[in-house]
């Protein structure tokens, strides 16, 4: 088994956090050359994305959620993903949106600004995507959406989806550092449920991992 990441790339951080939240260990191999996959993960993997999990039978699980749920039913507990029905939808609804307002947004306002990605603003396509000047906008405003959306929901809930911590929240941290770090935007101060929240869910060991 092993699981192919890339430097700091928030997608194989959601896999990384998660599995210190479990106290799974996997060993792991950084796909990257630079700022680009190398040639010899992008042969290995046609779909050109991390995170993968490359099993022992040649088994190949791409995306960070499709990961986590194999290791989540080989080891339920600590349940991330919820134990009943009700508690598996609400999380999964708080993850999906997480990623697509807060990580989706970021990457909008990512992809189309750094140099490095010019021709590159779709991930996973060797044909040239040209940068769009319009998606930094529309990226900068989900982020702010998302901002919002989150401070509401963390009025009385201790986590994202509850009051426990799940990969709603692991997402949520993950899309909330890379628009930090990539698309230069921040958690704004008066938005005081989700700085406590992010405060605290910084601090765990699974963030620093």
């Amino acid at each position: 088994m092993q699981l192919y990441v890339w430097g700091k790339a928030p997608n194989p951080r959601r896999v990384r956090m998660y599995l210190v939240e479990k106290g799974l260990a996997v060993p792991m191999q950084d796909a990257g050359d630079g700022a680009q996959l190398s040639a010899s993960y992008k042969s290995k993997y046609p779909f050109a994305m991390v995170p993968m999990l490359e099993l022992d039978d040649g088994t190949q699980i791409g995306e960070a959620m499709a990961i986590c749920r194999y290791f989540e039913t080989l080891h339920p507990a600590p349940a991330l993903m919820g134990t009943d029905a009700k508690e598996k939808a609400v999380i999964e609804m708080w993850e999906r949106r997480a990623y697509d307002e807060g990580l989706i947004g970021a990457a909008e306002v990512f992809r189309n600004t750094h140099p490095a990605f010019k021709d590159r603003s779709i991930p996973g396509h060797a044909d040239p995507v040209p940068q769009v000047q319009g998606l930094q906008s529309r990226g900068r405003q989900r982020l702010g959406r998302f901002f919002e959306l989150l401070d509401r929901q963390l009025d009385g809930n201790e986590f994202v989806a509850g009051n426990h911590i799940s990969v709603a929240d692991i997402t949520a941290l993950c899309a909330i550092d890379f628009a930090k770090i990539r698309a230069e935007t921040s958690v704004p101060e008066d938005h005081k449920n989700l700085r406590r929240w992010y405060d605290a869910v910084s601090v765990r060991p699974s963030a620093a991992a």
